[in-house]
């Protein structure tokens, strides 16, 4: 998910009476699926178990100061001993889909050389559980949990790492291919390659404009190459790749030369190498004070661009921007005042300007006619290509009470963007699914557990699961397939 950082006074949030955004009683399409997503390293725990060799979040939660809280990933929500237990749940959920991540030092805890059994074992048998409950199984191969010892060689900077992630991939695609029918490459690489390299919010905790933007081409690169790799060993399967769309507002809702380079540095840096073939002039020109771009060598961009089944789209909340002044200094989504930071390479004179409210708990705004036009506007820019919101949902500070979280106001946000998705499909959206994030509570990345997704509590000191009342709504949305009251 979409990790930034809205350091705003968070308000409570409203229940909106808004008749466009209520949607009850609208129905989906049979074949329409709805499930949960999670991650790797947010739920599994178990981090030094049966071979696993460490991640760079395992490195870099261990530093003091990097997570709320000291928090780290390791034990998380025990999802690596509990796995029977939460398969079970999934089924009282009645999910049609789960979508996974697969921990790549799992599978290969340098990153390369031999594969570790025990590690492909596990999410054999998680395939396994789910296809006996009836729930598709959606696997994605990377969501941040890159192995150290790739780090250590210069990680995403470092070609070579393009290369090891498509072994990789074709390690886990001849065990699992035969049972997983759908392949997600990489989740949101924008985090991956500008939170991890350029501002050093995330892990590795990087801060060069330079290596973020090699980064992301290597990021594509791996796409690419992955893409390639599955076509090959499990032609039968559908494949996709996941990214973090940020939807981009001017101030006073005028289009300008602000939003015109985030659009290029957030969206079109990965839209244009893998659904259009090349990337754009704008982004190249934008960023010539940063790097040469020699990166890119001759060939790489054929290899990024490959067919995909459909584009996963994950959606939290808008962003507003506006060239910076000068002499302003409001505080924006990097955390800094005034222009936009290292997160941003190329566009520092860029200002993100604080929206208005209502705020989730991370002091997200809730624009659900967001989401509606921003799978207008991809299903406008790449009309043959179906589309599936692999996540989308809200944090809040959900309380237990005599065993009932009464999460009203993330009921209410998922009922007004599964609204927003019913009308965007209304108007031609080819959008074949929608998956909540998050099925369980978990680690929040730099915010360790003090921020709560799920539409399932979890209990921290006991690992008790309580489903909430938006999973309760959620089974009540599957059930009938349509938005409940």
């Amino acid at each position: 998910m979409t990790i930034e950082i809205h350091p705003h006074t968070r308000e409570s949030p409203e229940i909106s009476d808004s008749p466009d955004y209520r949607g009850s009683g609208l129905e989906f399409p049979a074949e329409f699926v709805i499930g949960a997503a999670t991650a790797s390293y947010q739920i599994e725990g178990a981090a030094t178990a049966d071979g696993r060799g460490p991640s760079i979040w395992d490195t870099f939660s261990a530093i003091p100061g990097k997570i709320v809280g000291g928090d780290t990933g390791d034990v998380a929500d025990d999802h690596y001993n509990r796995l029977e237990s939460d398969l079970d749940l999934m089924v009282e959920l009645g999910l049609e889909a789960y979508r996974f991540s697969i921990a790549w030092p799992r599978i290969q805890p340098l990153g390369s050389g031999p594969v570790n059994q025990a590690g492909l074992d596990f999410y054999s048998r998680l395939v396994d559980g789910l296809i006996a409950r009836g729930i598709r199984p959606m696997a994605t191969l990377y969501h941040w949990d890159l192995p150290q010892a790739l780090e250590d060689a210069g990680g995403w900077t470092n070609r070579e790492t393009a290369y090891r992630f498509a072994e990789y991939a074709r390690h886990v695609a001849e065990v699992l291919g035969d049972r997983v029918p759908v392949w997600t490459t990489l989740n949101e690489p924008w985090c991956s390659a500008f939170l991890g390299y350029g501002s050093g919010g995330h892990a590795p905790g990087r801060t060069d404009g330079a290596a973020a933007l090699a980064a992301m081409h290597h990021l594509n690169l791996a796409h690419g190459l992955a893409v390639q790799v599955l076509r090959e060993v499990v032609p039968q399967a559908e494949v996709s790749v996941t990214l973090n769309f940020h939807v981009i507002r001017g101030e006073d809702g005028a289009e300008g030369e602000a939003v015109r380079r985030i659009d290029a540095l957030a969206n079109r840096s990965f839209t244009g190498p893998m659904l259009v073939g090349g990337y754009p002039d704008d982004l190249i020109e934008d960023t010539a004070s940063v790097t040469d771009w020699s990166f890119v060598l001759p060939g790489d961009t054929e290899i990024i661009h490959q067919s995909i089944d459909f584009l996963g789209v994950n959606y939290y909340s808008t962003t507003r921007v506006r060239m910076w002044d000068g002499v302003s200094a409001r505080e924006h989504a990097d955390g800094h005042k005034g222009a936009a930071g290292s997160s941003w390479p190329g566009s520092e004179d860029v200002e993100f300007v604080r929206q208005d409210g209502p705020y989730t708990a991370m002091g997200w705004n809730i624009a659900p006619d967001g989401l509606e036009d921003l799978l207008l506007r991809l299903s406008e820019e790449h009309p043959a290509l179906p589309m599936m919101i692999t996540e989308n949902g809200a944090a809040f500070d959900d309380t237990l009470i005599d065993d009932r979280v009464q999460d009203d106001a993330r009921v209410d946000y998922l009922r007004r963007h599964f609204t927003a998705a019913h009308r965007a499909m209304a108007q031609g959206v080819d959008l074949r699914g929608y998956l909540v994030w998050s099925l369980f509570d978990n680690f929040e990345w730099g915010y360790g557990f003090s921020k709560r997704f799920g539409i399932v509590y979890v209990d921290y000191d006991t690992q008790k699961r309580t489903v909430k009342d938006s999973g309760k709504w959620v089974s009540r949305l599957i059930d009938g397939h349509a938005i409940p009251a």
